[in-house]
């Protein structure tokens, strides 16, 4: 008979791989098993479960009613609504009704706080998030994904406001994102390191696939919209110029945020979304795009800039504040900023008196 205490398993390498879940890795991550590490463990995977349900969901949308089009709705940054941000939307609020989790979510779908008061009392939680990113690709089959931060409550917010919210991304104490594509795959970090993990639809379970992921500090691709060439400021139409002049550099735009960063955030690049004459404060949402991204990419040894700041310095004034976003390798995201710096010093300052 065996002794137990002496019994050495054979597992090698790959089986292990194959048995580290998402919630085991950040147990292991925290290196501790106390509340907070299991409350952020749980979270993690409650996540994941709604990305389940969405991947699910996708993967019929030319089957299931209601699944693609426009509902004829607006959301709060008057955007035409989508069936699918709809459904997304609906899938994390139930995901994290009564778990005893989340306090409150903030939804690009919501232009109020969704506060759910059975988990208040316990949950020490907020949920920031985008649904469906990329909702456009979705009637022709292309990438989507959804992004994702958490914060933890401060005070009890009694005037439901939400001012506690309204501080830099370096308050997230976790960020990811999830792609659905050819697999579904979960990014996140809890600030020590990126971890990536693909869905196992075999096991029902997100497997880790890559570990603490390094951005390049040089990559040939750029992401950008180049249809509103003619909206920017100068400074960007010269860097897409310099491009267009220089070998090496490949064009990548998806038109879903979460699939160009991943392609940069594995192969190196820059993405752009610069303000334009009709959004000049730039298009994506700081609080759960701009800045979980951010939080990503600083992680893996990248930068991400408003093109004046750290996106993760910045300081919204409102739940839905928008922002410009350079995000990407270090050389890359630099050689962006010295455009915007060379523009600086050529353009003389405004006299006082004019001012």
């Amino acid at each position: 008979m065996t002794n137990a205490q002496t019994y050495q398993p054979t597992v090698d390498g790959a089986i292990g791989r194959d048995s580290m879940t998402l919630s085991q890795h950040v147990l292991q991550q925290l290196q501790s098993f106390g509340p907070d590490a299991q409350d952020l463990s749980a979270l993690m995977n409650r996540i994941a479960f709604a990305g389940k349900l969405v991947a699910r969901r996708l993967t019929r949308a030319g089957l299931v009613e209601d699944a693609l089009g426009f509902t004829g709705r607006t959301n709060v940054q008057g955007e035409s609504v989508k069936k699918m941000d709809v459904y997304a939307n609906d899938v994390f609020v139930s995901v994290f009704q009564q778990s005893g989790l989340v306090c409150r979510l903030v939804s690009e779908e919501m232009e109020d706080i969704y506060y759910m008061p059975e988990n208040c009392p316990i949950g020490r939680y907020t949920l920031l998030y985008d649904p469906i990113d990329g909702s456009s690709n979705v009637d022709i089959n292309l990438n989507v994904g959804s992004i994702f931060a958490v914060r933890r409550q401060i005070g009890d917010d009694l005037d439901q406001t939400g001012s506690d919210l309204l501080t830099h991304g370096r308050d997230q104490i976790a960020a990811g994102y999830i792609l659905y594509g050819p697999s579904t795959v979960l990014v996140y970090s809890i600030g020590k390191g990126v971890h990536a993990f693909t869905l196992d639809p075999s096991l029902g379970e997100f497997i880790l696939a890559s570990e603490n992921i390094q951005i390049p500090q040089h990559g040939s691709n750029y992401s950008v919209n180049e249809g509103n060439f003619w909206q920017w400021d100068d400074p960007y139409r010269d860097y897409i110029r310099y491009m267009h002049r220089h070998e090496g550099y490949s064009g990548r735009y998806s038109g879903a945020l979460v699939g160009d960063f991943h392609r940069i955030l594995m192969q190196g690049g820059v993405f752009l979304y610069p303000g334009t004459i009709k959004n000049p404060q730039g298009k994506l949402r700081l609080l759960y795009e701009s800045a979980p991204l951010a939080f990503l990419a600083e992680q893996a040894g990248g930068k991400a800039t408003t093109g004046e700041q750290a996106v993760l310095d910045f300081v919204p004034n409102e739940l839905h504040k928008r922002t410009p976003l350079i995000i990407g390798s270090q050389e890359d995201v630099q050689l962006v900023e010295s455009f915007i710096q060379e523009r600086k010093i050529e353009r003389p300052p405004v006299p006082s008196s004019v001012a």
